[in-house]
């Protein structure tokens, strides 16, 4: 009995990924990218950490001191928490806006307050460390509101040597703005 499903006999469609199937719905928040390797690769480690932090809190557990125990537990949760939280880091958008989703805050601009998204040569961090280069960032100008940094960099977690990842996000990003911020913009007129 063939199982396609468990086999590499299927054809393999580039880009078949990456693109929003037709039935998703626009309502709900989405990253218009995947997850970097290195930010993947960041998270796993710090699960791994948390794996063993948990394991420790086992063994001393077993040694009844249950206040060390206890505090290795709480140590492990905040390390799964801050790997968890640093996968959903990025830009979301939806019909309702643009979410920027940084590790302990998160910003949302409605589409009604977005003037333009579009991608910009301009000097960005690598990685997030303080270091800086000459690159590209998807930037959002609102209304009403300071954006603080870019949504989107091509030396950022997500895209640091996958520069064709980061056209496509940016040409996403920007087709969604295009289409929402023209299409209120029209319906104001």
């Amino acid at each position: 009995m063939p199982l396609p499903f468990l086999t590499a006999d299927r054809t393999f469609e580039e880009g078949a990924d990456d693109v929003a199937l037709p039935y998703h719905d626009r309502e709900v928040w989405r990253r218009p990218y995947r997850p970097g390797p290195w930010r993947v690769a960041l998270a796993a480690l710090v699960l791994l950490l948390a794996s063993f932090v948990l394991v420790a809190a086992l063994a001393i557990g077993l040694a009844k001191n249950t206040s060390g125990a206890l505090g290795s537990v709480i140590f492990a949760a905040v390390l799964i928490a801050g790997a968890l939280r640093g996968l959903r880091m990025g830009a979301w958008v939806s019909a309702r806006g643009v979410r920027r989703t940084g590790f302990l805050r998160t910003r949302t601009y409605p589409w009604g307050q977005v003037s333009a998204v579009r991608t910009v040569q301009q000097p960005v961090r690598v990685l997030g460390l303080p270091r800086s280069v000459q690159g590209q960032a998807v930037v959002l100008t609102a209304r009403r509101q300071t954006v603080t940094g870019p949504l989107l960099t091509d030396h950022g977690a997500d895209f640091l040597s996958r520069s064709e990842g980061f056209e496509r996000a940016a040409d996403t990003l920007e087709a969604w703005a295009d289409e929402y911020v023209t299409g209120q913009a029209a319906g104001r007129h």
